[in-house]
């Protein structure tokens, strides 16, 4: 008995928030720019996956987001079965709680046009195989499709917050940043384990396994984003896997097993799919949003 009132008492006035410097600034310009960058690829997911698994995307679940920016083209529900469609129901609601934190924290930006549909997916496919596929690759087809077009899109974004973290400022933006980062991580994690459970698996209807897509599309992003590796399939050749002994690779990351950074340049240069940053095209047909994104498109 005595001892249960002392732990009660012990635990009556816990400490459950972080305690910052009193003086300090929550968030400064040059963070909210970098947020704001990043809100382009938390558009895309969470358009991708709201309309993959509900039919429909922002402007039925919080359209206030949209700042009144354009619905992506081409976006459609997938054909996903039960287990596929569970995963990707849960990544859209984090999405749209992803764009809610930032628009709280640092305010939003318009959703920027993007390129969601069949077509689009089907000439990055292409252009990472080295021919085009016949038939065209459709992301909506079944669940295997659909997680490998998955593969493309939140990676990319997870880099952007490693490579965003060392140049945060506020204490605001980095405790909002980590969080995104943490989840971003986690849905990449998912997808890359759905894919390796699956690596020997040919993608039908084509002759290609599972691993080699992941493969080509890494070596694609590498080609376009122009510095060096950042971006492994699901099988590496041993000096790029975990200390130099495992062919596996469940988790994309550097010699050291940390995760790969990636500038706004690179990310533009790979999300366009022109390999620049000024020239627009890919999944936003008419470039990004934010100070960070417009003023590369204009500097040529």
């Amino acid at each position: 008995m005595v001892f249960s009132e002392l732990v009660f008492v012990c635990q009556s006035n816990p400490v459950c928030q972080p305690i910052y410097p009193k003086y300090e600034i929550p968030v400064y310009k040059e963070d909210r720019d970098n947020v704001h960058f990043a809100q382009n690829l938390e558009f895309l997911e969470a358009e991708y996956f709201l309309w993959a698994s509900k039919g429909h995307g922002i402007d039925v679940m919080a359209p206030y987001l949209t700042k009144g920016g354009p619905p992506p083209i081409g976006a459609q529900k997938a054909n996903l079965d039960s287990l596929t469609y569970r995963i990707i129901e849960e990544f859209a609601y984090q999405e749209i709680g992803h764009l809610r934190a930032i628009d709280k924290t640092v305010g939003g930006i318009p959703r920027p046009l993007m390129d969601l549909s069949r077509e689009n997916f089907a000439k990055l496919f292409d252009e990472a195989i080295g021919y085009e596929l016949e038939p065209p690759f459709d992301p909506y087809r079944d669940s295997l499709s659909y997680m490998l077009s998955c593969y493309v899109i939140p990676y990319v974004g997870m880099n952007g917050y490693v490579g965003m973290n060392p140049q945060l400022k506020g204490y605001a933006a980095k405790h909002l940043v980590a969080g995104l980062l943490g989840v971003e991580a986690g849905q990449d994690a998912v997808i890359r384990m759905y894919l390796y459970e699956r690596a020997d698996e040919v993608v039908w209807p084509y002759e290609y396994t599972v691993a080699y897509f992941t493969d080509r599309i890494s070596n694609l992003r590498n080609r376009l984003g122009m510095c060096g590796i950042k971006d492994e399939g699901i099988y590496v050749p041993l000096e790029l896997g975990a200390e130099n002994r495992t062919e596996s690779n469940v988790l994309s990351a550097d010699y050291y097993s940390l995760s790969y950074p990636r500038t706004p340049q690179e990310i533009l240069r790979i999300v366009h799919s022109t390999g620049s940053e000024h020239m627009p095209g890919g999944f936003y047909p008419h470039g990004a949003n934010g100070r960070i994104a417009r003023e590369l498109l204009q500097d040529p």
